[in-house]
């Protein structure tokens, strides 16, 4: 699980990179924490998260995983592994969002 630091390093990098790329700051906490553990951990991202990540737009989703990568905290990552985990994320939210929701 990744500590503190590593959470807060990826919240700064949400908020710095969303606004160096016109990405407007549609996620919230919650969401890209989820995201971030879907991508860089083991976990997974809840269908609300998916909409939040997909209206945040796949330019602004890849550029937040390469600004993430760049970070010395992260050099131990594979970026292949990495961007391989990242679209499998984006790709697995487009299907789920586009899934007929599950009935109450």
């Amino acid at each position: 699980m990744a500590s503190l630091n590593v959470y807060s390093a990826l919240v700064v990098l949400f908020l710095t990179c969303g606004a160096e790329n016109n990405c407007e700051t549609k996620m919230g906490l919650p969401c890209v924490l989820e995201a971030f553990t879907s991508i860089f951990n083991t976990g997974s991202i809840s269908r609300k998260c998916c909409g939040e990540l997909v209206v945040l737009g796949k330019v602004c989703h890849s550029a937040l995983v390469k600004r993430t990568l760049e970070i010395p905290l992260f050099k131990y990552l594979n970026p292949g592994t990495m961007i391989a985990k990242s679209i499998q994320t984006w790709n697995n939210c487009l299907a789920l969002i586009d899934s007929p929701s599950p009935s109450a």
